[in-house]
């Protein structure tokens, strides 16, 4: 009896006593360089949750579409395959029932990255990550990549009849479609990874990128002229398996959703931030970075485009009122 009890003391020492703290380990991944401004943003989520949570929560970050491209990602955290990730806001109307996300990408809607920041924290922000629960996703957040601009392989874009007839590489949506139709451009959809070589051996003549993926793809080595339009950002949404996040403590689950929703002001001041030292790189490394000369001109020009898209769903409007609104302030 003494030897039995001896025994089963002895196991118990090896059984973690009841309400000792659990320990958790996700892995999150995004479809961009290591390099690239996703990676600190994540990386800036990660540090956020492991502080909130006293290092019980451990998120690993993986670039490099270690874990597959966008739409691999937003597939393998809808299926609770992956834990977490960042995928770029074009995929999520691409892959799933969820128009409201074009609104993030309405040309010339967001003038500014403090603007942006704004309302994606606002309630509208948070609406819209709650549409995503529709398709078992958890939407955590908000991470920018950049305002986007205008990278040639050959001369600059110096005004707007310099679009017509370049063959534009653009992630194949009908909002992107419509809107470098608009300007005349020959719209091409390809996949991020192939862009590159495509510039290289002149298969696309542009494509329409933020100055963070320019340098972090090395796009600069493909292609030498950057024309400065800012015409919408590109915002990646954090997301994470909604069957993971509800299996989860209800501390955790706080310090998951808050701090997915604190980094989003800070995550734009690093891009805001970044922007200007991304350029001076580029220069440094042979590229010519100009300022269309009728940015007046491309906005009218697409201005139908953001006037079509508006009513497609009543989020994208709300979203619109809230920038107007934020712009006016």
């Amino acid at each position: 009896m003494n030897i039995r009890c001896g025994v089963f003391a002895a196991m118990a020492l090896l059984l973690p006593a009841a309400g000792q703290a659990q320990d958790y380990s996700f892995k999150f991944g995004h479809a961009a360089a290591s390099t690239h401004l996703f990676q600190g943003g994540l990386q800036l989520f990660a540090d956020k949750v492991a502080a909130k949570t006293g290092g019980k929560v451990k998120i690993e970050v993986y670039g490099d579409r270690q874990l597959g491209d966008d739409k691999q990602l937003l597939e393998g955290v809808q299926l609770g395959t992956i834990d977490g990730a960042l995928v770029s806001v074009p995929t999520i109307p691409l892959t799933l029932d969820a128009p409201a996300f074009d609104a993030l990408q309405l040309p010339f809607l967001v003038d500014s990255y403090d603007t942006m920041a704004k309302v994606l924290a606002s309630d509208v922000g948070q609406e819209m990550l709650d549409t995503l629960a529709t398709s078992d996703i958890k939407g955590l957040g908000y991470i920018e990549a950049g305002q986007r601009h205008f990278l040639t392989r050959g001369k600059p874009v110096a005004s707007v009849a310099d679009f017509a007839g370049l063959k534009t590489r653009i992630v194949p949506t009908p909002l992107h479609k419509a809107t470098w139709e608009a300007v005349g451009t020959q719209p091409i959809g390809m996949a991020f990874g192939e862009v590159y070589s495509a510039l290289e051996t002149g298969t696309i003549d542009a494509v329409e990128m933020n100055l963070s993926s320019i340098k972090a793809e090395s796009l600069y080595q493909a292609a030498k002229s950057v024309t400065l339009t800012g015409h919408y950002f590109w915002p990646g949404v954090l997301m994470m398996s909604e069957s993971v996040f509800d299996g989860l403590p209800a501390d955790i689950q706080t310090a998951l959703t808050e701090s997915g929703h604190e980094v989003i002001a800070e995550q734009y001041a690093m891009a805001k931030a970044d922007e200007d030292g991304v350029r001076a790189f580029l220069e440094e490394n042979g590229v010519t970075i100009t300022e269309i000369k009728d940015p007046d001109a491309m906005r009218a020009k697409m201005q139908p485009v953001l006037d079509a898209w508006i009513g497609k769903d009543p989020l994208i409007g709300k979203f619109a009122e809230a920038v107007h609104a934020q712009s006016t302030n």
